[in-house]
């Protein structure tokens, strides 16, 4: 495929059925860190901006005598599952560590909504020997229940992984969390850094001394909600990446290069991390001339090639609308997670002025940073229904998102409790728009025919999630300090 052809299908993905928005990408990032707000778990603090919602499971963890209050509901539930929120918090810290110096006056609201998870993550890996806490709350009985997080009567079960039923994945990716949160805080906060990086080691540690898949540890606690469906091989590569990042330690870089040959997946997501691992591991490569790194430049470049439209060995599908369609549920996730990573190699790759093929097809910096941004603009407004897919941004964007405490009233409103089936009739089945504004959440997001019922029962299209915030978060940052 020429280049001149390359270009000419750029464009078509610009103009097909597509209004020009002039996204203004600094209002969008203000408003990504602001929905982390509307998912906090535990106390809230005198800053908190929605005032709709309050403190909520203070108690949790007291089914095993420890505190696990605090940290994030994942999505629209009142669960707190650490494995995808967990990958939440090593995105947000790594568009921090690239794109803060563009965050201006948001890089406070980055560390916050990094810290809100990363205190979190300390108490589940530190409050019992032996035991990383890894989740709270039965999603069995929680997803039965249309109930506001401060009014919640279901069971608050406590979950863990332990030497005897071990986690590898969720265990690494904790301890990838905590290993990138502590670049953030390096110089802000020396010493709760050192804290985050040497509980790190020690998770990873254990995540690497008893090796199994947290899925088959805990069952039904986990599956078929964020079941490790990739396995724990990609957790324990990017565990030991963001370890070899922070520390630089021949360690980690042994480590790394002892996990062997890789997948080499066309996606990126909470689940599977090994594209993720292929870009941040490149920058060696790439941005220090290290040749040591050059196999992770070339896996890199690989997904790339997946990726691009047009490139002979593309496996991604697009919307006439120009949207990146990889799945039909909450396809917005792979998006944003897979976006995050064009912006950051073609970063890379505009420090030394590199290029690759993918087959007869030129990639520059640029053709990398045209496809994310066209990916960003359509989520803020450029596409058929000009709809965004961001709460409160915009003229026109979801007002029935799946999401319990933005669909029933708030505590001021409405005093009164709202018990597990009380929120059903009339909140979940009204449809009226949802009381409480989620600012900034990115929803599902539109069907393959680039369709948007605004449906609060259509969780696929309609929920809202922390990973799909998280992986925004950085190509706002990198499009806002551009312009």
């Amino acid at each position: 495929m020429g280049n001149s052809l390359f270009s000419l299908f750029l464009l078509t993905l610009l103009l097909v059925g597509n209004v020009q928005c002039n996204p203004n990408y600094r209002e969008a990032l203000a408003k990504s860190l602001l929905f982390f707000q509307g998912q906090r778990s535990g106390r809230l603090p005198s800053d908190q901006q929605l005032k709709w919602r309050s403190n909520s499971a203070l108690f949790d963890g007291r089914q095993a005598n420890v505190d696990l209050s605090g940290g994030y509901y994942d999505a629209g539930d009142n669960v707190k599952f650490n494995f995808p929120m967990a990958f939440t918090t090593t995105m947000l810290s790594w568009a921090t560590i690239e794109y803060g110096k563009k965050m201006g006056p948001q890089m406070k609201e980055a560390r916050a909504s990094i810290r809100w998870a990363t205190d979190y993550l300390l108490k589940c890996a530190t409050s019992t020997p032996g035991r990383l806490y890894v989740g709270v709350g039965d999603p069995n009985v929680d997803h039965k229940c249309w109930e506001r997080p401060e009014d919640m009567d279901t069971v608050r079960t406590v979950y863990w992984v332990s030497p005897k039923n071990p986690g590898s994945d969720v265990a690494a990716e904790t301890a990838a969390a905590l290993a990138a949160a502590s670049i953030v805080f390096r110089k802000l906060d020396p010493s709760y850094s050192k804290l985050l990086l040497r509980t790190a080691q020690q998770v990873y540690h254990f995540a690497l001394q008893y090796q199994a898949s947290y899925s088959d540890s805990l069952g039904s606690a986990v599956c078929p909600f964020y079941c490790s469906y990739s396995g724990f091989k990609d957790e324990l590569l990017w565990g030991a990446a963001w370890l070899f990042r922070a520390t630089n330690a021949v360690y980690y870089y042994n480590l790394v290069k002892s996990l062997g040959a890789d997948d080499q997946p066309d996606i990126f997501s909470w689940d599977n991390k090994y594209a993720g691992a292929h870009v941040l591991l490149s920058r060696r490569a790439l941005v220090n001339g290290d040749k040591n790194f050059d196999q992770y430049k070339e896996e890199a470049e690989n997904f790339m090639c997946k990726i691009l439209p047009n490139s002979p060995s593309s496996s991604t599908q697009y919307t006439q609308g120009g949207l990146m369609y990889k799945l039909p549920e909450s396809n917005l996730q792979y998006v944003t997670s897979i976006t995050f990573l064009l912006t950051t190699y073609s970063k890379y790759m505009s420090a030394t002025k590199h290029t690759f093929n993918c087959g007869g097809v030129l990639v520059t910096p640029n053709t990398l940073r045209s496809i994310a941004k066209r990916q960003v603009d359509y989520i803020l407004g450029e596409n058929p229904l000009r709809m965004s897919y961001m709460v409160g941004y915009g003229p026109y964007f979801p007002k029935r998102v799946h999401h319990r405490g933005s669909s029933l009233p708030s505590i001021a409103a409405h005093p009164q409790t709202i018990g597990c089936d009380g929120g059903f009739q009339p909140f979940f089945h009204s449809m009226n728009p949802n009381p409480n504004i989620l600012v900034g959440a990115v929803v599902g997001g539109p069907n393959q025919n680039d369709g948007f019922p605004d449906d609060r029962s259509d969780y696929s299209h309609s929920e809202p999630a922390t990973y799909i915030n998280g992986a925004i978060v950085g190509p706002l940052a990198y499009f806002a300090g551009t312009r």
